[in-house]
């Protein structure tokens, strides 16, 4: 039986990246010898999903098929880890797909990738 491994996102940068991505969701490089290259994060706490990075001269997509959704609490943690989220070096993007009521908020990482911060505690 198969089941997810890592997601993979392709950066320009993987140092910058191993930097930002180990900030904001509290992961560590899973071996202490990750290079310019290639870099597996997992979670400090050991358990969850493990986000590896590879170098990749492809420009990140404006509009990406796949992209990470990060699960906040309620609105006013939203907006906190929106917040903490750009004082690390993630950027606001200018979405023109929202709908009339987002739970959503899309931002995009220092490369570019963009992702999502949810609003999971809506009734």
């Amino acid at each position: 039986m198969l089941r997810i491994g890592s997601t993979v996102l392709g950066v320009s940068d993987v140092k910058r990246a191993v930097d930002f991505w180990t900030k904001a969701l509290d992961y560590v490089p899973r071996d202490d010898d990750f290079d310019d290259t290639w870099a597996v994060l997992v979670p400090a706490e050991g358990l969850g999903a493990a986000l590896s990075l590879g170098l990749s001269d492809t420009p990140a997509q404006d509009k990406p098929r796949v992209h990470l959704d990060l699960y906040a609490g309620d609105a006013e943690d939203q907006d906190a880890e929106v917040e903490r989220l750009i004082a690390l070096g993630a950027s606001r993007v200018d979405w023109d797909s929202y709908p009339s009521d987002p739970d959503f908020v899309v931002l995009a990482d220092p490369d570019g990738n963009r992702f999502c911060v949810i609003e999971t505690d809506r009734g």
